[in-house]
């Protein structure tokens, strides 16, 4: 593979510096990328840096360039975003041992890969968790998914805390809650960090998901004794005994098998596409969410979805065509583009659980469950 890496002039940079250096401005073939970049010989401040790698990924066709060096660069210095660190710590030279990981880290995402796993680690909400392939990454808008469950745990309390600024409780009374897909429990900890007195059941099919939450929850101390994980090897006749549980909550996989194409390099070359892909429709998954809702939640349970936004009306038309379970949606939520992209669905009808043995379980297997 030919790849073209983009070395700024470095005349300015490497007056004086004693190193000797083959760098010149220009471009530079490299047959592989094995063949590294040279860093500046001159130790270069943090700003040298991000405007130097910016160049080099530009010129590679590497996404969101400017925003990559800077986070790559605030990392190594300890920093969470590049406009956190101070004028010291943006002027004063960085040392060769920076300079060095600056650039393996660099090198990482030159083959495309995420950010989130060339750091290790990415903010969600509150939280700083692992990240690591192939274990699909928290995205923004899954922020609000959270919020909204929260926001209906909250109303259920009637007690007051904080919530995306505004005063709520942050202790409500033991709500159980399932999630289907857990990834790298972004969403089961969160909930867990707000609502401590809760039970959140965590399920899987991927085992490096399962263990990539564990590792979360236990980098976060107190919240492994109030998570249940599932992975893999659960069924759905061990599943049922968890509930009756308050709310089911999920970021399914709901892109349309048509679009899996479209889809980013970064995505398409390092993520579980399983954790993406939802079929023809995109609701492959979340016909078998919904299945399986109103065998496990409570009277008035609710399910909490993130969809495509083409989905809210294609689920309402089934849920119409499937009235015996229950199930109806109470509110349709957009995200921060204007897209509908959340749904609130409730179990409408009282009355007992339906029993499982009368159940037509879904005809393959739920994220994490077999039936």
């Amino acid at each position: 593979m030919i790849v073209c890496v983009f070395l700024c002039t470095m005349s300015a940079f490497l007056a004086g510096s004693g190193e000797s250096t083959l760098l010149s401005g220009g471009w530079i073939p490299f047959d592989s990328l094995a063949h590294k970049p040279h860093v500046c010989a001159r130790a270069l401040t943090a700003i040298e840096l991000v405007s130097y790698w910016r160049g080099v990924f530009e010129a590679n066709g590497i996404p969101e360039a400017q925003e990559s060096s800077e986070y790559i660069v605030s990392y190594v210095l300890g920093a969470k975003t590049f406009h956190s660190l101070g004028a010291g710590s943006l002027s004063t030279p960085l040392t060769l041992e920076q300079r060095q990981q600056i650039q393996q880290l660099s090198m990482k995402r030159l083959q495309r890969m995420p950010v989130q796993y060339v750091l290790g680690e990415w903010d969600f909400r509150e939280l700083t968790l692992k990240m690591r392939p192939p274990v699909f990454i928290p995205r923004p808008e899954t922020e609000d998914l959270v919020s909204l469950v929260l926001e209906e745990a909250l109303q259920r309390s009637g007690s007051p805390a904080v919530i995306a600024g505004h005063q709520c409780p942050t202790i409500v009374p033991h709500p159980v809650i399932l999630e289907i897909g857990c990834g790298s429990g972004a969403i089961a900890l969160s909930l867990l960090s707000k609502l401590p007195k809760s039970w959140v059941i965590a399920v899987d099919k991927e085992e490096a998901a399962v263990n990539l939450t564990r590792e979360n929850a236990q980098s976060a101390h107190c919240f492994l004794e109030p998570l249940t994980l599932i992975p893999e090897t659960s069924s759905w006749e061990q599943l049922l005994p968890w509930g009756p549980v308050d709310t089911i909550v999920s970021n399914p996989p709901y892109v349309f098998h048509g679009d899996m194409t479209h889809l980013a390099e970064e995505i398409l070359s390092y993520e579980d596409l399983g954790a993406l892909d939802g079929g023809n429709d995109g609701m492959r998954v979340i016909k078998k969410i919904l299945a399986l809702a109103p065998c496990i939640l409570k009277d008035h349970g609710s399910v909490f979805l993130e969809v495509d936004p083409r989905h809210p009306e294609m689920v309402e038309n089934w849920l119409q065509n499937h009235p015996d379970l229950s199930l109806s949606v109470s509110a349709t939520h957009k995200d921060f583009f204007g897209k509908p992209r959340f749904l609130h669905i409730q179990k409408h009808k009282a009355g007992d659980r339906i029993n499982k043995n009368s159940f037509a379980c879904p005809s393959d297997h739920l994220p994490g469950v077999s039936c």
